[in-house]
């Protein structure tokens, strides 16, 4: 403190005051006595107060000079404090990055990558603007407009509940009528010409209906047959590379009714209603309750199966060049991403298995090598989470993933899927 401190300063000039004091002191005494000071002694008395006064300023610069360098030493230790705390903030984060990698290459994260999660919100956001954009033909108020909203849903939905694999050249016909429809010409639906000149809202609902519907025929029809997903997938890709915002709207709704399309498992918030929490999750949720797991599994299967499909194939017709709009470097980011994740039980090990039927041929001539890095990676250190996370009456989707695997690694090869489209069949 500051009183410690002049203390410690007094003491180095105590003696040399006490001395200077009692020259004054022995004049004093004198005087006091009676006897009248010689000059000789009022000289020794003068020039000592000039020495007091000498001795006095010199504690004084001193005291200062004192203060300063405690005032040093003190930001001196600030600085030694502050860069210790630094250090010690700069080894706890170093630790907690270190422990956050460690449990990535464990696979331990419960949610995708910052930028596959930022992706995913833009395309929500995108299709809720274009939902709100579209309320006054979603929503009619007046009859002609009931009327019109009714025929431009059936013009964008019923020709993508027709496609099959009947034909090449029907194909071609559904493929060309959706993108008139979408290029501003008249269609003939219903025996009626529709355009979507008709309404200044016409254009985005009919992409917004015609997203939609393809999702709906992966949740439904490529769920019960497999195969249909090629030709789905196929106009779908050609449709999205002449009007990329029907290719954002089917990510979107892809991405709504199956989340691990993204990947994505939606943690449950506080305070969100079960039932509420199984609709993010997926489940379809009625007056009657919450649907069966197997029920749920072969829809997302199917919606799995489908985009699995469109990230492999382009339509054969286009005179576009270059990459694909979403090509298979997306089938890639989604199966390395997956088995950067913690497994869920039932669903990880039926995605898996379903995604890699269809699409593992086209990741394996593609990426080669690494493609097989990953399918070892999966089947030596994934595939183990998963089991572990698996009950008994669960094991049918693991036993089709491990014999899939198994077969794969034996013979080097991953067999090209059932239903693809040959090129007799485009000569149909």
């Amino acid at each position: 403190t500051d009183s410690e401190l002049s203390v410690s300063i007094l003491g180095s000039y105590s003696a040399r005051g006490n001395h200077l004091c009692s020259q004054v002191s022995e004049v004093a005494r004198k005087t006091a006595e009676g006897e009248f000071p010689s000059m000789e002694d009022m000289a020794v008395a003068e020039r000592t107060l000039l020495d007091m006064r000498a001795l006095i300023r010199e504690m004084q610069q001193e005291l200062v000079r004192a203060q300063e360098r405690k005032k040093e030493q003190e930001q001196e230790e600030q600085r030694r404090k502050e860069e210790q705390v630094q250090a010690q903030q700069e080894a706890k984060r170093k630790a907690e990055q270190a422990a956050k990698e460690k449990a990535q290459r464990k696979g331990l994260q419960n949610s995708a990558e910052d930028s596959t999660m930022k992706w995913y919100k833009e395309l929500q956001n995108s299709a809720a603007r274009c939902a709100q954009a579209i309320q006054q033909l979603q929503s009619p108020k007046d009859a002609q407009t009931k009327k019109l909203k009714l025929e431009l849903q059936k013009a964008a939905t019923i020709p993508v509940s027709q496609i099959s694999t009947n034909s090449g050249s029907q194909l071609r016909e559904i493929f060309d009528k959706i993108d008139k429809l979408l290029s501003g010409r008249p269609v003939v639906s219903g025996g009626r010409s529709v355009s979507t000149s008709q309404h200044p809202q016409a254009l985005e609902f009919i992409s917004y209906k015609l997203a939609e519907k393809f999702v709906k025929q992966g949740e439904e029809e490529v769920a019960s047959h497999h195969e249909a997903a090629f030709p789905i997938a196929v106009v779908a890709s050609g449709i999205w590379e002449l009007h990329p915002q029907v290719g954002d709207l089917i990510l979107a709704h892809l991405h709504r009714s199956c989340p691990y399309a993204v990947p994505h498992y939606p943690p449950m918030k506080d305070g969100t209603p079960v039932e509420e929490y199984q609709r993010i999750l997926g489940y379809r949720v009625n007056d009657s309750g919450v649907e069966g797991q197997d029920s749920f599994l072969k829809r997302m299967s199917g919606m799995i199966r489908l985009y699995a499909a469109v990230i492999q194939l382009r339509w054969p017709f286009g005179s576009r060049q270059g990459a694909a709009p979403h090509g298979l470097n997306h089938g890639w980011r989604w199966l390395a991403q997956m088995l950067n994740m913690e497994p869920l039980a039932d669903i990880t090990a039926t995605l898996l298995f379903d995604f890699l039927e269809v699409c593992g041929h086209a990741l394996m001539k593609q990426y080669q090598g690494q493609f097989w890095k990953l399918i070892l990676l999966l089947t030596h250190e994934y595939f183990p989470r998963i089991e572990a996370v698996t009950s008994s009456g669960q094991m049918g989707s693991v036993i089709r993933l491990r014999k899939f695997l198994e077969t794969s690694l034996q013979n080097r090869q991953i067999s090209q899927p059932k239903g693809q489209l040959s090129s007799t069949f485009w000569r149909s």
